[in-house]
């Protein structure tokens, strides 16, 4: 499996990188977030544009990403817009979804962006030409509030995201058991073993998925998202304590 190397960070090799998003709606919030995060354990941040209420003019998106380059210095930036029907703020239609990020990826303020799979394959491939294009890399993901696919369709997924281009391949589901979270971390093994050419990032929401969050070094996700106040998605821990924990684990398994 390739990593993938961003600025100074590289995925898919060693303990699971962190990123920390950004869920300000304001301009002060965001720049007050991107600030702290700056200053924690992050590995990289991800300014969740969704939440931003002007997020429909893409002037002010890039003033945003103009701040956040400039506080960010050299920590990666992922730019997500992420959809109402994967659990954004906001919904989009798919024209202006994919003018969005094209016009964020011809900024050269954002490292990589996020394109869902459920826009369907012309747009993840359009978006990942685009980026690929301004020297950005994509995330493709896909994102289940309501339950946890099977095994097989959790691969299946994975691996149309790898053959539409994509640099890192994101799935997180919501389990509803403690079986269900071992589905998830059987398909991320089984994905990393056989078919992955690059980084996975995969994770179980919830209480019941915490556990997802901190073992992907064993199970092959290169990444993990936590908090520096208020979370985005159910189940994410602080950046500290989660930091400490990844660190311990990496020892005790050296």
């Amino acid at each position: 499996m390739q990593t993938v190397v961003i600025r100074n960070l590289t995925i898919g090799a060693g303990i699971p990188k962190i990123c920390v998003p950004i869920v300000g709606v304001t301009k002060e919030e965001i720049v007050t977030a991107a600030q702290k995060i700056r200053e924690s354990k992050a590995d990289f941040t991800e300014w969740r544009a969704d939440w931003f209420t002007k997020a429909d003019d893409l002037q002010k998106v890039k003033e945003i990403l103009t701040e956040l380059r400039g506080i960010l210095n050299e920590m990666p930036l992922l730019c997500t817009f992420r959809t109402k029907q994967e659990g954004g703020e906001k919904p989009i239609g798919l024209q202006d979804y994919t003018a969005f990020y094209e016009s964020v990826v011809q900024t050269g303020l954002a490292d990589l962006i996020d394109a869902e799979l459920s826009a369907g394959e012309e747009a993840v491939r359009q978006l990942v030409a685009a980026a690929h294009a301004n020297g950005v890399k994509v995330i493709a993901s896909n994102h289940n509030f309501s339950h946890t696919p099977q095994k097989a369709e959790i691969i299946q997924k994975l691996c149309s995201m790898q053959e539409l281009g994509a640099d890192l391949l994101k799935i997180a589901v919501m389990p509803q058991s403690s079986a269900d979270v071992l589905t998830l971390l059987s398909a991320t093994e089984q994905m990393r073993r056989e078919s992955a050419k690059r980084p996975v990032i995969t994770m179980a929401m919830g209480a019941a998925g915490v556990i997802s969050r901190i073992c992907g070094e064993t199970f092959g996700s290169a990444v993990t998202f936590a908090a520096v106040g208020k979370t985005s998605a159910p189940g994410q821990m602080q950046v500290e304590e989660l930091a400490q924990i990844l660190s311990s684990l990496h020892h005790c398994m050296g």
